[in-house]
Parts: structure tokens; C-alpha cells; sequence
């Protein structure tokens, strides 16, 4: 039986909020599909239908790639629906919530307008903690029992993934499974194991539902696992607490990305975004081994999409939105062993037109001037923007990001002097073992960076921006034993930053400078190393009016450590146990049952490294594609293989657009 759609209740409604138009759907490219939509299939049977979510605002959603990419494999699948849902902002939840003659507007996907309750799954994509206390949200307005031990057979099976779901301990009481790794396989191995479910008229009901996802051992369900804790607060153990359940459950790694050549069908915005182009992800995976970076780590091993898909994906992108910019993504794209033959072939191609191409950060030692050009030549040299990370020598010798300050002057005196006039410089406060001085560094780093710039333009409207975020440890990374540093001290160090770069009047005016607060972190850290008791925390934070936590005008520092100070209470730990404390080897990490393939002996040798690198040793781990292995256990615990060109394809021939 169809369900019906909420919008004729909604749409008088509408003008009464803030950019109604992000809840209107319709966007180009956009799907919607009858709600039985497998009875008029080829396949027939149950239909399965997925209520797909990036718990954020509509602008930061929807460009959302993985959400993109999950959405389109899904609906390819004529017994699938996918539809899509954000956050709503205050003044909509406020009108939902508020309802009219029928009683309250439930949590609506932006397609078709369905409620949120009425779908099979409702996936939700984190690619941040803060986005935690909006999950509750949604939940709570879609009329979903908060946790899942309440939820009945009628209910949404709840999944998380996205980067934090590596550790989805904090959340386990909210949702029913949570998926690590690469989503385009296993979200259509997941849709088959329920289908048959349904197909069988549900036996043994929701718990033999999950039972089944479970036994698969790529998909982790909390409730099928113990956690017991010592005296001190520690963790003693996480234990299957049922036959058939695996005591580890394993990421999922998508090996041929050529062969997954989305998003095909991009959708266009209807109302202004944060990222107004198209992007390409030319590669997954990093293995360059920077010490802070969750990501490069828990991504590995490197996958290269070939140059030949990359131009197909492009001209198709460009065919189907009318953007005119396109990125090409990934955690370090110059990398890409064809880079400058896509570089070139791209910018070939689309000479003379209107579409510009674009790079995200370029590490200093993957940066050459032909690749810039060839990047520029159809846009504005509107900037460069370079990461080192660390202030000093010292601290990119401890991260392992082997950049020399001459390496960066040199790079940055060969931009300016080819006509580019902006450098962005992004650094992190608070790494492990870092004092004032190495911060205080940045400010020399940034002086010599103007005048090297003056020097080798004879002009005075050279500008750089020093843009500083404070380290979190995260886990699956050498530094998730690592204290996180207080946030008095992150500000401390940024007060004396900024008066550093302030007094010295012959550059004060040259450099921008961009920072955040410390207390933000000190959250996200609480998040990321937490384990099922910071749960508590989150859900008081919701209750009390938490939400949006990722937006300074929404985030309360002050909220989230009284409701800590509230649900903690008793437990013996409390929020400096989860965020400054330094962790030892034996100590049980609340996502050691989580396996994303790194060695642990690996990563605890990584660390140690570090904090010989602090002490003056040469310990730099080179990129791992150029050299021999160094046995992290991503290859041979997942089964995989570094996967790089390069393949000696061109772009050409080619039409000139």
C-alpha cells in the first residue's frame, strides 16, 4: 500500500520559514519512484525502500558525495527506492513540531515527501561527530523510538556510516548497525538480505533481521555485543553475546572504481550550497602515513580511477548539471600518478569555454608550476592553498608530514612569480608533543611566505592566510593514544599567535588570519574517542536544544559539559577522561572490535616513532606506493592491493568543446 505524502500539509507552511526551497525537492537529476516499486519490475517480489540522510542543513547535504553516490546505485535497482533527507533548521522543526489539525509533521524526505518512519532503512551518513545530536533529531520528529532497543518490527533499521562510523560506540544506542568502509557494494548486499527477509514474511521479526546482517561479518550490530568495564573506568572487553556473531567485523573496500563511475546523474541545487560545482573523486585511499589523519588511514589502500574514466565522468558531469566549475577530489589529488595528463588533456579540452577545473589542497612536494597552469588556464588565479600542518620542522617530522620550510618557500615563490598573488596556509594547534615555540613558528613561516612573495614580484599586494583548527585524536590512527589538548591552552597558543603576527607591522596587514576556538574539539574529541557511555552525553545535549552542533551560532560548549557533568555522574569517568588523558598500549579502545584492516602493533610502532621524531630522530615513513612495504596490514588483512598507473592511456582524441 502506498504511503501517503506529507506535503499538502506542509506547503502552507513553507513561507513562515527560512529557505523554503530547501524543502521543496525537484532538483534536476533527482528520482522519484512509486512506492511499490518492484511489484511492476521485472524481478517482482518485496520492494525496499531506503530513506538516505546527511544529518545536516539542505546547503552543506546535498553535495554530499556519498550520499549522492548511494542514492543513484540504489535507485538504478528497480526494486529499490532511495529518497533523501537533511536537517530541518529550527523554524521548520518548530512548525513540524507544532503540526496542524492532523497532529505533527513527521521528518520528510525531500523526493516524494514521505515520512522518514515509513521506509525500510534510514541510512545516515556522518562525515563528522557533531552531526550526532541532529541524528536524534530526525529520529525524534520522524516519530522512530530513540533507541533501538524500543523499536519494533515496523521501524526503520537504522545504519550508520561515513568516516565516524569507525567508531559508532557513542551512538550504539541509537542505531541498529553501522557500515565502515566504502558504501557502493554493501548497501545493495544489505537492501538483498532484506528483501529476502520480507520475502519470507519476516521471520523471527526485527532481532533475526539484524541477526542476519550481522552473521555476514561486514556489518556491525551493537546489540549483538557486551561490553564490560573495570573498576578504573576502562574497558575490559566487547564480546559477541549470541552464536554466529564474528568478534571482529571488517570495513568494506571497493577495489575497481572504474567500475563505479558515480555520481552519472549529479544533482543540481535548487537553493544555494556550499559547494557550487561538480567533483570527480579520482582516487580513494592515501598512503602518504600522516600521523593525525584519520582519513588517509582508514581509506588505504590507494585505488586510482584511470585517466580515460576520470575525462568520461567529467564530460558527462558538466553534460548533465551545467556547472561550470569541476573538482577533482580526493585526499591528495596531485598525487594521482597521470595527474598532469589529466591536468593537461582536461584543460585541452575545455579551452575557451566556461568550465574551470579546481584542485582541494595541494600537498607542497606534490605541487609543480605546469600542473597549476594547466589547472588555471581557463579560470582565475584566484589562490593556491597549501597544508603543512605543523609551525615547525619538528612537529612535521612528529605528524610525518616531511615538508622543509625552504621546500614551501621555494613552491610559493614559483607561484607568486607566475602571476598568483594569494597563498592559503592551513596548520593544526595542539599536536602531540608540541610546544608554544612550534606554534609561534607559523607566524615566521608566514612572514617569510610575503616576503619571499614581494621579492620575487617587486609588489606589495601579496597576501597569505594562516587558517589553524585544533588536533583531535582519532581513532584508527597512530595518534589515538594521544592526550587531546585543553582548550584553555588551544587558545592560549592562538592568542599568542595572533599577537605574534599583529605587532610586526611591515606584514600584520599581509596576512589573514583564520582560527577556531579550542572548545569545539574538546566536543568532537569526547565524540571520537568515546565509547556506549558518552551516549548519556549526547542524547542530554539533544534534549536540552542541541542541535546544529557543527555551526558556531548553534554549538554550546557550555551545554555539552553540564550535560556531561549530568549523565556522566557516577560512572567515574568524566570529559577530560576521554579527551586529555594519554592512553597505553594494553588499554582496550572502545572500536578495537572494528576492524579497519591497520595492524595495531603497526600503528602503536607509528606512534612511537613519533615521539622519537619529537626528540631529534630521523624516523620519516616514506609513501608506501614507491617503496617497499611497511607492513601496516591494510593489503593483506582486507585482501587488497595498492592499485596506481600508470595505465599510458590519453584523453585524446578529443572534441574541443
Amino acid at each position: 500500500m502506498s504511503v501517503a505524502s506529507v506535503f499538502s500539509r506542509l506547503e502552507s507552511k513553507l513561507p513562515s520559514v527560512q529557505k523554503p526551497i530547501q524543502y521543496v525537492g525537484g532538483e534536476l537529476n533527482s528520482v522519484v519512484k512509486d512506492w511499490d516499486c518492484a511489484a511492476s519490475s521485472e524481478t517482482g517480489g518485496p520492494t525496499v525502500r531506503w530513506a538516505l540522510m546527511y544529518p545536516d542543513a539542505y546547503e552543506v547535504g546535498l553535495p554530499n558525495q556519498g550520499v549522492q553516490i548511494l542514492y543513484e546505485v540504489l535507485n538504478e535497482r528497480d526494486w529499490i527506492l532511495a529518497e533523501r533527507t537533511y536537517s530541518v533548521w529550527p523554524d521548520m522543526e518548530q512548525v513540524m513540531r507544532t503540526g496542524d489539525e492532523q497532529g505533527p509533521i513527521p521528518q520528510f524526505t525531500v523526493d516524494s515527501h514521505r515520512p522518514v518512519g515509513a521506509f525500510d532503512l534510514f541510512g545516515l551518513s556522518f562525515s563528522t561527530e557533531l552531526g550526532y545530536t541532529n541524528m536524534l533529531n530526525a529520529l525524534d520528529l520522524a516519530g522512530i523510538p530513540l533507541h533501538a532497543v524500543d523499536r519494533g518490527e515496523d521501524d526503520p533499521v537504522v545504519i550508520a556510516g561515513g568516516h565516524a562510523a569507525f567508531n559508532p560506540e557513542p551512538i550504539a544506542d541509537f542505531v541498529d548497525a553501522a557500515v565502515l568502509g566504502d558504501g557502493e557494494e554493501v548497501v545493495l548486499a544489505i537492501s538483498e538480505v532484506v528483501r529476502e527477509w520480507k520475502a519470507e514474511d519476516r521471520p523471527g521479526g526485527r532481532d533475526e533481521l539484524l541477526r542476519r546482517l550481522a552473521v555476514t561479518g561486514n556489518i556491525y550490530v551493537p546489540r549483538f555485543y557486551d561490553v564490560s568495564y573495570a573498576p578504573d573506568g576502562v574497558i575490559e572487553a566487547v564480546v559477541p553475546n549470541r552464536p554466529g556473531i564474528p568478534f571482529r567485523v571488517r570495513k568494506h573496500t571497493l577495489m575497481d572504481l572504474d567500475q563505479w563511475p558515480y555520481p552519472a546523474n549529479p544533482l543540481v541545487p535548487l537553493a544555494e550550497t556550499v559547494h557550487e560545482r561538480f567533483s570527480v573523486e579520482i582516487f580513494r585511499g592515501c598512503t602518504r602515513g600522516c600521523r593525525f589523519c584519520q582519513a588517509g588511514m582508514i581509506t588505504r589502500p590507494v585505488r586510482e580511477r584511470s585517466i580515460k574514466t576520470i575525462g568520461d565522468m567529467v564530460e558527462n558531469g558538466i553534460r548533465k548539471t551545467g556547472f561550470e566549475e569541476v573538482g577533482l577530489l580526493s585526499l591528495s589529488s596531485a598525487d594521482h600518478t597521470e595527474i598532469g595528463d589529466v591536468a593537461k588533456g582536461l584543460a585541452d579540452r575545455y579551452e575557451g569555454s566556461n568550465v574551470s577545473l579546481s584542485l582541494p589542497s595541494t600537498r607542497v612536494d606534490a605541487f609543480n608550476i605546469t600542473l597549476a597552469n594547466e589547472f588555471s588556464r581557463n579560470g582565475r588565479r584566484s589562490g593556491l592553498t597549501f597544508a603543512p600542518e605543523g609551525g615547525s620542522e619538528r612537529m612535521r617530522k612528529v605528524i610525518n608530514k616531511m615538508v622543509s620550510e625552504d621546500d614551501l618557500i621555494r613552491t610559493v615563490a614559483t607561484a607568486y612569480s607566475h602571476g598568483w598573488r594569494q597563498v592559503k596556509l592551513y596548520f593544526m594547534v595542539g599536536l602531540p608533543t608540541e610546544t608554544d615555540e612550534d606554534v609561534l613558528q607559523v607566524a615566521d613561516l608566514a612572514k617569510r611566505v610575503i616576503a619571499k612573495g614581494r621579492e620575487v614580484t617587486g609588489r606589495n599586494d601579496i597576501r597569505c592566510t594562516v587558517s589553524i583548527g585544533g588536533f583531535v585524536p582519532k581513532p584508527h590512527t597512530p595518534f589515538q593514544w594521544a592526550a587531546q589538548l585543553d582548550h584553555e591552552a588551544t587558545d592560549e597558543r592562538l592568542r599568542l599567535l595572533r599577537e605574534v603576527v599583529r605587532q610586526d607591522k611591515k606584514y600584520a596587514r599581509a596576512i589573514g588570519f583564520r582560527y577556531h576556538d579550542g572548545k569545539p574539539g574538546i566536543v568532537e574529541g569526547l565524540l571520537s574517542r568515546g565509547d556506549r557511555r558518552v551516549g548519556r552525553v549526547i542524547e542530554e545535549v539533544w534534549r536540552d536544544g542541541g542541535r546544529f552542533d557543527g555551526w558556531s551560532e548553534h554549538f554550546s560548549y557550555d551545554r555539552w559539559m553540564a550535560s556531561a557533568d549530568r549523565a556522566l555522574a557516577g560512572t567515574g569517568v568524566d570529559v577530560d577522561w576521554y579527551t586529555t588523558r594519554e592512553r597505553g598500549y594494553d588499554e582496550v579502545l572502545p572500536w578495537e572490535h572494528l576492524d579497519s584492516g591497520l595492524d595495531k602493533d603497526w600503528l602503536w610502532g607509528d606512534w612511537e616513532d613519533a615521539l622519537a621524531a619529537a626528540e631529534g630522530a630521523d624516523v620519516e615513513i616514506e609513501d608506501c606506493r614507491w617503496t617497499p612495504c611497511y607492513d601496516c596490514g591494510v593489503c593483506p588483512e582486507m585482501g587488497t592491493e595498492i592499485q596506481v598507473g600508470p595505465t599510458g592511456q590519453k584523453l585524446l582524441p578529443l572534441s574541443v568543446v
